[in-house]
């Protein structure tokens, strides 16, 4: 008799998700079964069913934010044991063969499968994952951790490739998931950060600065001082701009999400200086190493808001629509 489960899946961008009784995965060579405790409701998964990323597989269980327990080892797995807990990011698969890999670019793939788009993710109560792409979680709160999987993740990223611990004067533009978590680790180390949100958000603001942010404002508004870096986690190409202006002679302004509007043409004085705009591409297991020894260092605390299983679709909605404070966690 097949085991069964239920799921989360979409099935045309653009629709609601709809909650369906599936056969439960079975690990493949390389892959562990996971019983999923707990899958944060991340933007990107809001971009994927929104249809603002292409060719998603068809019918999809999103979500890539997953804290869960093995129950079942596929051939060849070693280094993992049925009963410990892990995290599974957003990249979900490389090939280890093409020219990025081989460089150690490993989430520049030309063949990578990520979790929760071109595989099935975590809004389910199991999931089937790469071995490789499991990262071991010590954290007895899986609500508490399973934001610390692409908001911290991408947050780390995004804070690595600003120059990590050299800027003293950190811009946070898009005060959400990521933001609340990087800001615990910029204080840690010394850094003064200053929260840009939404223009008239009062509630992220007063977010920000109960956690430590020297200024809090809105993205229409200058800071107080000049940054040293900035970085972008709000979706909108206006920013970059925005940003530049407001960083100092050999500044960056760095944008942490996979999708964003279009960049409006700007004058070249804002660039000009040795000023730089990169993006962020994925994640490496050296992020996911790195970074899950760091929250626990430090240690890093997320706010999270609970939702069923069943409830997914309302957890998109409040994250569409700007209700959240943290980050928004499916418990199946």
């Amino acid at each position: 008799m097949t085991e069964t489960m239920r799921a989360m899946r979409l099935h045309a961008p653009g629709q609601p998700l709809v909650l369906e009784e599936i056969p439960r995965p079975r690990p493949g060579r390389g892959e562990v079964q996971l019983r999923v405790l707990a899958c944060g409701v991340c933007r990107t998964d809001l971009h994927v069913v929104d249809g603002e990323l292409p060719d998603p597989r068809l019918p999809l269980v999103p979500g890539h934010e997953i804290i869960g327990e093995v129950t079942a080892l596929g051939e060849g797995v070693t280094g993992l044991a049925p009963g410990q807990r892990v995290g599974v990011p957003w990249l979900g698969w490389t090939c280890g063969e093409c020219e990025p890999c081989r460089r150690g670019e490993e989430n520049l793939c030309e063949r990578a499968a990520f979790t929760g788009y071109t595989r099935d993710g975590g809004y389910a109560e199991y999931v089937a994952a790469d071995a490789r792409y499991c990262f071991p979680v010590h954290d007895d709160d899986a609500q508490g951790a399973a934001p610390l999987l692409c908001a911290g993740l991408i947050g780390y990223r995004t804070w690595r490739l600003a120059g990590a611990e050299a800027p003293h004067r950190l811009g946070i533009y898009g005060f959400g998931a990521a933001a609340h978590i990087l800001i615990q680790l910029a204080l840690a180390r010394g850094q003064r950060v200053y929260a840009f949100t939404r223009p008239g958000d009062e509630a992220a603001q007063a977010f920000a600065r109960r956690l430590g942010a020297s200024w809090a404002g809105g993205s229409d508004e200058a800071p107080p001082a000049v940054l040293d870096a900035a970085l972008l986690f709000a979706p909108v190409g206006e920013l970059i701009p925005t940003a530049l202006a407001h960083v100092r002679p050999g500044g960056v302004v760095v944008s942490g999400g996979i999708h964003m509007s279009d960049i409006p043409s700007f004058p070249y004085r804002l660039l000009w200086e040795e000023r730089s705009v990169k993006s962020v591409a994925n994640l490496t297991r050296r992020d996911g190493e790195e970074f899950l020894a760091l929250a626990a260092e430090v240690p890093i605390r997320t706010e999270t808001r609970a939702y069923p299983l069943a409830e997914a679709n309302r957890a998109l909605d409040d994250l569409r629509e700007g209700r959240l404070s943290g980050a928004a966690v499916l418990i199946p």
